[in-house]
């Protein structure tokens, strides 16, 4: 297992580094600067509704580094990385200083899965579990605080339900 994790690795990078792509910083070594941000609306089962002012990670560069290098993740914020089309989402902890939680968002919006207070600095895979359109990354213990669950919606104009 952990030789075809390593061997996926190595081909993602060189399918990055593949002539005809934009340049994408394979190894980052600081911050990104802030991303265009939009509003994103969690509705959980209960009815409630919680915003957040979210950056987006759309391109290829954008999504490879994140939130690395960021010491902290303000609540009310983080980043969606929009991967446009469903697909599996593995995401990892390096370079990321700050613990997150992660949710993986279904094409229709519903919370397909969700990885709490992740480790930083990790190598570790945290997957998707199937096809997913987008990954919220948010500081980590907003998901217990806010009673978020798999199932619930998020409202963003990427998954056609803007709030």
């Amino acid at each position: 297992m952990m030789h075809r994790r390593a061997l996926l690795a190595a081909l993602m990078v060189l399918t990055l580094a593949a002539p005809g792509r934009a340049e994408v910083p394979l190894n980052p070594t600081q911050a990104q600067p802030t991303l265009p941000t939009e509003k994103l609306v969690i509705v959980t089962r209960g009815g409630k509704r919680h915003d957040f002012n979210v950056e987006m990670a759309i391109d290829e560069a954008q999504q490879v580094v994140g939130l690395m290098f960021r010491p902290a993740v303000p609540a009310g914020t983080g980043m969606l990385f929009d991967w446009k089309q469903p697909r599996e989402s593995d995401m990892w902890m390096r370079n990321t200083v700050a613990s997150l939680d992660m949710l993986f968002i279904n094409a229709d919006g519903t919370i397909r899965h969700i990885a709490e207070h992740t480790v930083p600095q990790s190598l570790a895979v945290i997957s998707s579990g199937g096809p997913v359109r987008a990954t919220l990354e948010i500081a980590s213990g907003t998901v217990e605080q806010l009673d978020i669950h798999v199932g619930d919606h998020v409202l963003n104009r990427i998954f056609g339900n803007a709030p």
